[in-house]
Protein backbone atom coordinates (compact mmCIF):
# COMPACT_ATOMS: atom_id res chain seq x y z
CA UNK A 1 0.00 0.00 0.00
CA UNK A 2 0.75 3.83 -0.20
CA UNK A 3 1.43 5.88 2.91
CA UNK A 4 2.56 9.53 3.82
CA UNK A 5 6.06 9.22 5.88
CA UNK A 6 7.90 10.96 7.97
CA UNK A 7 12.00 10.98 6.88
CA UNK A 8 13.28 13.54 8.37
CA UNK A 9 12.72 17.39 9.30
CA UNK A 10 10.19 19.05 6.94
CA UNK A 11 10.41 16.06 4.53
CA UNK A 12 7.13 13.63 4.13
CA UNK A 13 7.00 11.34 1.48
CA UNK A 14 4.35 9.40 -0.38
CA UNK A 15 5.78 5.85 -0.08
CA UNK A 16 5.27 1.86 -0.87
CA UNK A 17 4.96 0.27 2.77
CA UNK A 18 4.22 -2.92 4.16
CA UNK A 19 0.08 -3.65 3.81
CA UNK A 20 -1.21 -3.67 7.98
CA UNK A 21 -2.01 -7.39 8.95
CA UNK A 22 -3.73 -8.37 11.98
CA UNK A 23 -1.77 -8.78 15.11
CA UNK A 24 -4.28 -9.08 18.06
CA UNK A 25 -8.17 -10.66 18.21
CA UNK A 26 -9.16 -6.97 18.95
CA UNK A 27 -7.58 -6.25 15.89
CA UNK A 28 -9.35 -4.35 13.16
CA UNK A 29 -7.37 -3.39 9.03
CA UNK A 30 -9.47 0.09 8.46
CA UNK A 31 -9.30 0.92 4.52
CA UNK A 32 -9.14 4.46 4.71
CA UNK A 33 -11.41 6.87 2.70
CA UNK A 34 -10.74 10.33 3.98
CA UNK A 35 -8.01 11.24 6.44
CA UNK A 36 -6.61 15.35 7.38
CA UNK A 37 -3.46 16.82 8.50
CA UNK A 38 -3.77 18.47 11.79
CA UNK A 39 -1.83 21.03 13.63
CA UNK A 40 -0.39 18.44 16.15
CA UNK A 41 1.22 16.84 12.89
CA UNK A 42 3.23 19.96 11.98
CA UNK A 43 5.14 19.45 15.18
CA UNK A 44 5.96 16.33 14.28
CA UNK A 45 6.84 17.56 10.63
CA UNK A 46 9.15 20.41 12.18
CA UNK A 47 11.20 18.21 14.11
CA UNK A 48 9.71 19.53 17.79
CA UNK A 49 8.52 15.96 19.07
CA UNK A 50 11.16 13.50 19.66
CA UNK A 51 11.48 10.07 18.99
CA UNK A 52 10.27 10.26 15.32
CA UNK A 53 12.03 7.39 12.74
CA UNK A 54 12.56 7.59 9.14
CA UNK A 55 9.68 5.68 7.36
CA UNK A 56 7.21 6.24 10.48
CA UNK A 57 3.58 6.74 8.74
CA UNK A 58 1.96 9.84 9.60
CA UNK A 59 -1.50 10.85 10.41
CA UNK A 60 -4.22 10.42 13.46
CA UNK A 61 -7.49 11.75 11.94
CA UNK A 62 -9.23 9.36 9.63
CA UNK A 63 -12.27 7.42 8.88
CA UNK A 64 -12.97 4.14 6.58
CA UNK A 65 -14.29 1.14 6.20
CA UNK A 66 -13.66 -1.76 8.16
CA UNK A 67 -12.05 -4.95 5.98
CA UNK A 68 -11.12 -7.31 8.42
CA UNK A 69 -11.52 -7.73 12.24
CA UNK A 70 -10.15 -10.14 14.54
CA UNK A 71 -12.14 -12.86 15.99
CA UNK A 72 -13.03 -10.98 19.51
CA UNK A 73 -14.03 -8.48 17.17
CA UNK A 74 -18.56 -8.71 17.90
CA UNK A 75 -19.53 -5.05 17.37
CA UNK A 76 -17.32 -4.12 13.81
CA UNK A 77 -18.32 -5.96 10.69
CA UNK A 78 -16.05 -5.75 7.57
CA UNK A 79 -18.03 -2.77 4.80
CA UNK A 80 -18.93 -1.08 8.77
CA UNK A 81 -18.04 3.13 8.12
CA UNK A 82 -16.08 3.69 10.87
CA UNK A 83 -14.21 6.79 12.50
CA UNK A 84 -11.71 6.33 14.75
CA UNK A 85 -10.30 8.10 17.53
CA UNK A 86 -6.82 9.30 17.94
CA UNK A 87 -5.89 8.22 20.86
CA UNK A 88 -5.92 4.50 21.57
CA UNK A 89 -7.36 3.35 24.16
CA UNK A 90 -8.30 -0.61 25.85
CA UNK A 91 -11.11 0.32 27.79
CA UNK A 92 -10.49 -1.97 30.46
CA UNK A 93 -7.53 -0.09 32.64
CA UNK A 94 -8.82 2.25 35.60
CA UNK A 95 -8.51 5.13 33.16
CA UNK A 96 -10.60 3.72 30.40
CA UNK A 97 -13.25 3.11 33.26
CA UNK A 98 -12.87 6.44 34.25
CA UNK A 99 -13.76 7.73 31.09
CA UNK A 100 -10.03 9.25 30.68
CA UNK A 101 -9.40 7.00 27.46
CA UNK A 102 -6.42 9.63 26.58
CA UNK A 103 -4.83 8.49 29.97
CA UNK A 104 -5.18 5.11 29.24
CA UNK A 105 -2.51 2.75 30.99
CA UNK A 106 -2.41 -0.52 28.58
CA UNK A 107 -2.31 1.28 24.74
CA UNK A 108 1.59 2.61 24.81
CA UNK A 109 4.21 -0.32 24.35
CA UNK A 110 6.79 2.33 24.46
CA UNK A 111 5.51 3.25 28.28
CA UNK A 112 9.14 3.79 29.37
CA UNK A 113 9.79 6.53 27.40
CA UNK A 114 7.35 9.04 28.03
CA UNK A 115 7.56 7.68 31.79
CA UNK A 116 11.25 9.32 32.12
CA UNK A 117 10.25 12.22 30.21
CA UNK A 118 6.50 13.30 31.99
CA UNK A 119 6.32 10.77 34.87
CA UNK A 120 3.90 8.52 34.11
CA UNK A 121 3.17 7.40 30.37
CA UNK A 122 0.66 8.93 27.77
CA UNK A 123 -1.79 6.05 26.02
CA UNK A 124 -0.85 5.10 22.35
CA UNK A 125 -1.88 6.88 19.77
CA UNK A 126 -2.07 6.90 15.76
CA UNK A 127 0.99 8.22 14.17
CA UNK A 128 2.14 10.26 16.68
CA UNK A 129 5.96 9.18 17.32
CA UNK A 130 7.16 6.16 19.61
CA UNK A 131 6.77 8.03 22.48
CA UNK A 132 3.03 7.17 21.54
CA UNK A 133 3.96 3.83 21.16
CA UNK A 134 4.88 4.12 17.57
CA UNK A 135 1.63 3.20 15.20
CA UNK A 136 1.76 3.44 11.93
CA UNK A 137 -1.21 6.22 11.44
CA UNK A 138 -3.57 6.84 9.36
CA UNK A 139 -2.26 9.21 5.87
CA UNK A 140 -2.10 5.76 4.57
CA UNK A 141 -4.40 3.40 2.47
CA UNK A 142 -5.45 0.51 5.06
CA UNK A 143 -4.39 0.56 8.71
CA UNK A 144 -4.47 -1.51 11.62
CA UNK A 145 -6.94 -0.41 14.57
CA UNK A 146 -5.43 -2.27 17.90
CA UNK A 147 -8.58 -2.79 20.41
CA UNK A 148 -11.34 -2.34 17.92
CA UNK A 149 -13.76 -3.11 20.27
CA UNK A 150 -13.51 0.11 21.85
CA UNK A 151 -12.40 2.77 19.63
CA UNK A 152 -14.12 3.08 16.22
CA UNK A 153 -17.22 4.45 15.74
CA UNK A 154 -19.78 3.34 12.97
CA UNK A 155 -21.28 6.34 11.40
CA UNK A 156 -24.09 6.71 9.05
CA UNK A 157 -23.85 7.17 5.36
CA UNK A 158 -26.21 9.70 4.79
CA UNK A 159 -23.65 12.14 6.53
CA UNK A 160 -20.34 13.06 4.51
CA UNK A 161 -16.83 12.64 5.18
CA UNK A 162 -16.76 15.76 5.92
CA UNK A 163 -19.12 15.85 8.69
CA UNK A 164 -17.99 13.12 10.72
CA UNK A 165 -14.07 12.60 9.91
CA UNK A 166 -13.11 15.36 12.51
CA UNK A 167 -14.88 13.22 15.48
CA UNK A 168 -11.52 11.61 15.18
CA UNK A 169 -10.13 14.57 17.04
CA UNK A 170 -10.42 18.14 16.55
CA UNK A 171 -14.23 18.54 17.22
CA UNK A 172 -13.62 16.27 20.51
CA UNK A 173 -10.69 17.87 21.68
CA UNK A 174 -12.41 21.44 20.66
CA UNK A 175 -15.61 20.26 22.73
CA UNK A 176 -13.60 19.24 25.65
CA UNK A 177 -11.95 22.51 25.89
CA UNK A 178 -14.93 24.32 26.02
CA UNK A 179 -16.97 22.01 28.66
CA UNK A 180 -13.76 22.75 30.65
CA UNK A 181 -15.08 26.77 31.08
CA UNK A 182 -18.38 25.84 32.32
CA UNK A 183 -19.96 28.27 29.57
CA UNK A 184 -22.71 29.77 30.53
CA UNK A 185 -24.71 32.83 28.90
CA UNK A 186 -22.82 35.42 31.54
CA UNK A 187 -19.58 34.03 30.92
CA UNK A 188 -16.57 36.03 28.39
CA UNK A 189 -14.22 33.29 27.19
CA UNK A 190 -11.00 34.00 25.03
CA UNK A 191 -9.92 31.67 23.05
CA UNK A 192 -6.05 31.74 21.84
CA UNK A 193 -5.89 30.16 18.22
CA UNK A 194 -8.39 30.22 15.21
CA UNK A 195 -7.30 27.17 13.63
CA UNK A 196 -9.10 24.38 13.32
CA UNK A 197 -8.85 23.20 16.85
CA UNK A 198 -10.12 27.00 18.30
CA UNK A 199 -13.05 27.32 15.44
CA UNK A 200 -13.87 24.14 17.35
CA UNK A 201 -13.82 25.42 20.79
CA UNK A 202 -15.50 28.36 19.91
CA UNK A 203 -18.56 26.67 17.86
CA UNK A 204 -18.46 24.27 20.71
CA UNK A 205 -19.05 27.56 23.44
CA UNK A 206 -21.75 28.64 21.34
CA UNK A 207 -23.23 24.87 20.82
CA UNK A 208 -22.88 25.05 24.82
CA UNK A 209 -24.38 28.17 25.88
CA UNK A 210 -22.04 30.92 25.33
CA UNK A 211 -22.91 34.13 24.24
CA UNK A 212 -19.65 36.59 24.32
CA UNK A 213 -16.60 34.66 22.71
CA UNK A 214 -13.10 36.19 21.53
CA UNK A 215 -10.95 34.94 19.37
CA UNK A 216 -7.61 36.03 18.92
CA UNK A 217 -4.80 34.87 16.05
CA UNK A 218 -2.90 36.59 13.55
CA UNK A 219 -4.40 35.78 10.07
CA UNK A 220 -7.50 37.63 8.88
CA UNK A 221 -9.12 34.67 7.39
CA UNK A 222 -8.85 32.63 10.18
CA UNK A 223 -11.06 35.28 12.45
CA UNK A 224 -13.11 36.13 9.59
CA UNK A 225 -14.16 32.15 10.04
CA UNK A 226 -14.23 32.62 13.40
CA UNK A 227 -16.94 35.31 13.55
CA UNK A 228 -18.84 34.45 10.53
CA UNK A 229 -19.22 30.68 10.60
CA UNK A 230 -17.61 29.48 14.24
CA UNK A 231 -19.38 31.90 16.31
CA UNK A 232 -16.75 34.79 17.84
CA UNK A 233 -18.58 37.79 19.12
CA UNK A 234 -15.08 39.63 18.91
CA UNK A 235 -12.21 39.11 17.41
CA UNK A 236 -8.36 40.15 17.52
CA UNK A 237 -5.66 40.38 15.52
CA UNK A 238 -2.61 40.19 18.11
CA UNK A 239 -0.18 41.89 15.19
CA UNK A 240 -2.38 45.06 15.16
CA UNK A 241 -3.74 45.23 18.81
CA UNK A 242 -1.54 44.46 22.70
CA UNK A 243 -4.07 41.22 23.71
CA UNK A 244 -4.05 42.03 27.13
CA UNK A 245 -5.10 45.27 26.58
CA UNK A 246 -7.52 44.17 24.04
CA UNK A 247 -9.43 41.82 26.74
CA UNK A 248 -8.95 44.58 29.55
CA UNK A 249 -11.06 46.90 27.33
CA UNK A 250 -13.68 44.32 26.34
CA UNK A 251 -14.31 42.75 29.54
CA UNK A 252 -14.51 46.00 31.70
CA UNK A 253 -11.10 45.73 33.24
CA UNK A 254 -11.86 42.13 34.82
CA UNK A 255 -10.75 40.02 32.03
CA UNK A 256 -12.14 36.80 30.94
CA UNK A 257 -13.98 34.24 33.03
CA UNK A 258 -12.19 31.40 30.72
CA UNK A 259 -9.32 31.15 28.46
CA UNK A 260 -8.55 28.28 25.98
CA UNK A 261 -5.36 27.82 24.86
CA UNK A 262 -5.89 26.39 21.58
CA UNK A 263 -2.53 27.61 20.30
CA UNK A 264 0.69 25.15 21.76
CA UNK A 265 4.26 24.35 21.61
CA UNK A 266 5.12 26.49 18.53
CA UNK A 267 2.86 30.08 19.54
CA UNK A 268 3.91 33.08 17.45
CA UNK A 269 4.18 36.18 19.05
CA UNK A 270 5.73 39.89 19.36
CA UNK A 271 8.44 41.45 21.17
CA UNK A 272 11.52 40.04 23.48
CA UNK A 273 9.38 37.34 24.95
CA UNK A 274 8.91 35.25 21.86
CA UNK A 275 12.34 36.04 21.14
CA UNK A 276 13.30 34.62 23.97
CA UNK A 277 11.52 31.59 23.49
CA UNK A 278 12.40 30.89 19.92
CA UNK A 279 15.92 31.01 20.78
CA UNK A 280 15.70 28.27 23.32
CA UNK A 281 13.17 25.90 21.68
CA UNK A 282 15.96 26.43 18.76
CA UNK A 283 18.49 25.85 21.18
CA UNK A 284 17.03 22.77 22.41
CA UNK A 285 17.29 24.59 25.80
CA UNK A 286 13.23 23.82 26.28
CA UNK A 287 10.70 21.98 24.45
CA UNK A 288 8.03 24.38 24.01
CA UNK A 289 6.60 28.20 22.89
CA UNK A 290 4.23 29.14 25.73
CA UNK A 291 3.72 32.69 24.97
CA UNK A 292 -0.32 32.02 24.32
CA UNK A 293 -0.77 30.04 27.68
CA UNK A 294 1.43 32.42 29.50
CA UNK A 295 -0.65 35.27 28.34
CA UNK A 296 -3.92 33.38 28.60
CA UNK A 297 -2.96 33.11 32.82
CA UNK A 298 -2.11 36.54 32.89
CA UNK A 299 -5.30 37.45 31.46
CA UNK A 300 -8.27 35.34 33.11
CA UNK A 301 -10.26 37.16 35.78
CA UNK A 302 -9.09 36.36 39.26
CA UNK A 303 -10.55 32.56 39.95
CA UNK A 304 -11.38 32.08 36.39
CA UNK A 305 -10.22 28.88 34.48
CA UNK A 306 -7.77 28.40 31.97
CA UNK A 307 -8.19 25.29 29.50
CA UNK A 308 -5.05 24.07 27.53
CA UNK A 309 -5.89 22.21 24.11
CA UNK A 310 -2.59 22.75 22.27
CA UNK A 311 -0.12 20.44 22.43
CA UNK A 312 3.04 20.60 24.89
CA UNK A 313 5.96 18.36 24.91
CA UNK A 314 8.43 19.28 27.85
CA UNK A 315 9.51 21.91 30.01
CA UNK A 316 8.82 25.85 29.56
CA UNK A 317 10.92 28.72 31.42
CA UNK A 318 9.10 31.66 32.63
CA UNK A 319 5.84 30.00 33.70
CA UNK A 320 3.93 32.30 35.66
CA UNK A 321 2.97 30.14 38.66
CA UNK A 322 2.68 32.76 40.96
CA UNK A 323 -0.01 35.00 39.40
CA UNK A 324 -2.03 31.21 38.86
CA UNK A 325 -1.41 30.51 42.92
CA UNK A 326 -1.79 33.77 43.95
CA UNK A 327 -5.05 34.48 41.80
CA UNK A 328 -6.87 31.79 42.11
CA UNK A 329 -6.83 30.27 38.83
CA UNK A 330 -7.99 26.78 37.81
CA UNK A 331 -6.08 24.82 34.97
CA UNK A 332 -7.79 22.35 33.08
CA UNK A 333 -5.89 20.05 30.20
CA UNK A 334 -5.06 17.24 28.75
CA UNK A 335 -5.39 14.84 25.18
CA UNK A 336 -8.61 14.55 23.93
CA UNK A 337 -10.73 11.49 25.75
CA UNK A 338 -12.20 11.36 22.52
CA UNK A 339 -13.72 8.12 22.87
CA UNK A 340 -16.23 9.59 25.84
CA UNK A 341 -17.68 12.36 23.24
CA UNK A 342 -17.54 10.74 19.66
CA UNK A 343 -21.43 9.46 20.43
CA UNK A 344 -22.82 12.74 21.44
CA UNK A 345 -21.12 14.84 18.89
CA UNK A 346 -22.45 12.29 16.25
CA UNK A 347 -26.21 12.70 17.45
CA UNK A 348 -25.60 16.54 17.62
CA UNK A 349 -24.30 16.37 14.18
CA UNK A 350 -27.16 13.92 12.79
CA UNK A 351 -29.42 16.78 14.51
CA UNK A 352 -27.93 19.85 13.09
CA UNK A 353 -26.37 21.56 16.38
CA UNK A 354 -23.29 21.59 15.18
CA UNK A 355 -21.56 20.59 11.57
CA UNK A 356 -18.15 20.53 11.74
CA UNK A 357 -17.34 20.77 7.92
CA UNK A 358 -16.99 24.19 7.71
CA UNK A 359 -13.58 24.18 8.65
CA UNK A 360 -12.83 22.46 5.19
CA UNK A 361 -10.85 25.18 3.07
CA UNK A 362 -9.24 22.07 0.72
CA UNK A 363 -9.38 18.73 -1.14
CA UNK A 364 -6.36 17.05 -2.13
CA UNK A 365 -5.51 13.16 -3.22
CA UNK A 366 -3.82 11.32 -0.37
CA UNK A 367 -0.43 11.36 -2.98
CA UNK A 368 -0.40 15.22 -2.90
CA UNK A 369 0.39 14.74 1.41
CA UNK A 370 3.94 16.43 1.08
CA UNK A 371 2.22 19.41 -0.71
CA UNK A 372 -0.35 19.61 1.99
CA UNK A 373 2.13 19.93 4.60
CA UNK A 374 3.97 22.44 3.21
CA UNK A 375 0.75 24.74 2.74
CA UNK A 376 -0.80 24.02 6.24
CA UNK A 377 2.78 24.75 7.46
CA UNK A 378 3.21 28.34 5.86
CA UNK A 379 -0.70 28.93 5.92
CA UNK A 380 -0.64 29.44 2.07
CA UNK A 381 -4.02 29.53 0.02
CA UNK A 382 -5.89 30.65 3.42
CA UNK A 383 -5.47 26.65 4.03
CA UNK A 384 -7.66 26.04 7.22
CA UNK A 385 -8.13 22.28 7.00
CA UNK A 386 -7.05 19.86 4.40
CA UNK A 387 -9.20 16.49 3.55
CA UNK A 388 -7.08 13.98 1.88
CA UNK A 389 -8.66 11.32 -0.29
CA UNK A 390 -7.30 8.11 -0.81
CA UNK A 391 -9.09 7.45 -3.96
CA UNK A 392 -7.46 8.29 -7.39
Amino acid sequence: MKAACWMNRRQVSFEDVPDPRILNARDAIVKVTATTICGSDLHLYSGFVPTMQRGDILGHEFMGEVVEVGPEIDDLRPGDRVVVPFAIACGDCESCKAELYACCENSNPNARLPEKLMGHATCGAFGYSHLSGGFAGGQAEYVRVPYADVGPLVVPRHLSDEQVLFLSDILPTGYMGAEFCEPNPRKVIAVWGAGPVGQMAIASLRMLGAERIIAIDRFPYRLKLAQERAGATDIINYEDTPVLEALEELTAGRGPDACIDAVGLEAHGNGLQYAYDKVKQSAKLQMDRPLALREAILACRNGGIVSILGVYAGYVDKFPLGPLMNRGLTIRSGQCHVHRYMRRLLDAIEAGDIDPSFVVSHHMKLSEVAQGYDWFLHKQHDVMKIVMHTAA
